[in-house]
């Protein structure tokens, strides 16, 4: 099903190569100071409480209330799921903000590996996901041939890609959940907007997350195809994690996000117009505050801490042979901490 990182394969075998050695040294995740955090963020509406804890300094604040007062963070932006695992794995960050496959796949395949093993620290966002195609032909899935090209960030792995692959499974046949992979081509959101609209590269659809997907079915000729919601209902979309180290060494950084996250949250929900305006300050994409705020407002837009339905994700990957062990529940993939965070 799918075609690994060969930076990810390797990392993951010298994992296994140095499980043995790192079990008997000293806790690889020291304490420096000051204590630079390093978190990633991406593009889409799906990291607006990223975007907002990063405007609010949300978390260096909760890292003083935590007593952590030499913490600094650097954001840094990256997109696709092959990214965010590849830069986790190589030690370049302490809190990654993904899609819910890519990060199960991470969990399982690393698990009981010392020096790569991930954890889940939270939810992040859900939303729908909607496939745009500039050609008037296309009504179903069905309607695609092999002459179109479908831009998803990451080929096969990305969320954008796994999320086809079930829609695809559920509105085809189990059977036939990779029949549109052959003509997926990865880009970033932003460049697969701007083809998608201009008609360039060969690029016929596209499948999205708002604003882009939103944005696109302003312009004329464009359409969606099928919406995710629509087929698999809400779902937790993106997610973060962190390397398990971290976690089991130093609790207090991890407690720091969650009441951050928690709190941009909160915020979002007190004053989308203000959010929204954070938004639009940082992504230059041509979106108004007014069009994210129509967004915001949409039932399918929702930001939480609390994952929903993570097994969706799990059953579709085990079923298809991406993941050779499943856990019994999706909370034995998290922090336990997270548990303080259950919604009321």
């Amino acid at each position: 099903m799918r075609v690994e990182s060969p930076r990810r394969r390797a990392l993951v075998a010298a994992g296994l190569g140095a499980a043995a050695l790192a079990a008997g040294l000293a806790p690889a995740w020291v304490r420096a100071t000051p204590r630079t955090v390093r978190i990633s963020k991406g593009y889409g509406l799906l990291y607006l409480p990223l975007l907002v804890m990063e405007k609010a300094r949300l978390f260096e604040r909760h890292a003083v209330r935590l007593g952590l007062a030499d913490v600094s963070v650097q954001w840094v932006r990256l997109d696709g799921g092959n990214s965010v695992d590849d830069a986790m794995m190589a030690g370049t960050l302490d809190f990654a903000a993904v899609g819910a496959p890519g990060f199960i796949e991470l969990w399982a395949r690393a698990r009981g590996i010392p020096n790569v093993e991930v954890i889940g620290i939270s939810g992040l966002s859900a939303t729908a996901l909607s496939l745009n195609t500039n050609r008037p032909q296309i009504a179903t899935l069905r309607d695609f041939t092999s002459a179109d090209r479908i831009a998803v960030p990451g080929i096969r792995t990305s969320l954008s890609a796994v999320v086809l692959q079930m829609v695809a499974s559920k509105l085809l046949g189990a059977q036939h959940f990779a029949q549109l992979d052959s003509i997926t081509v990865g880009m970033p959101h932003p460049q697969a907007m701007q083809s998608l609209i201009r008609r360039e590269g060969g690029i016929t659809a596209h499948f999205a997350s708002p604003p882009f997907s939103t944005l696109e079915l302003q312009q004329p000729g464009i359409h969606r195809v099928v919406d995710s919601v629509d087929v698999l209902g809400p779902l937790t979309l993106d997610v973060v994690f962190a390397p398990k180290r971290l976690v089991d060494t130093e609790p207090a950084l991890a407690r720091a996000f969650l009441h951050a996250l928690d709190e941009a949250n909160r915020m979002i929900a007190q004053d989308k117009t203000a959010a929204a305006q954070i938004y639009v300050d940082s992504s230059g994409f041509g979106a108004s505050r007014e069009h994210v705020v129509q967004t915001l407002a949409a039932p399918e837009s929702r930001f939480s801490v609390w994952p929903e339905q993570l097994m969706e994700y799990v059953d579709f990957l085990y079923m298809v042979g991406t993941i050779k062990a499943k856990p019994r529940t999706w909370n034995d993939m998290f922090a336990a901490m997270l548990e303080d965070f259950r919604p009321s």
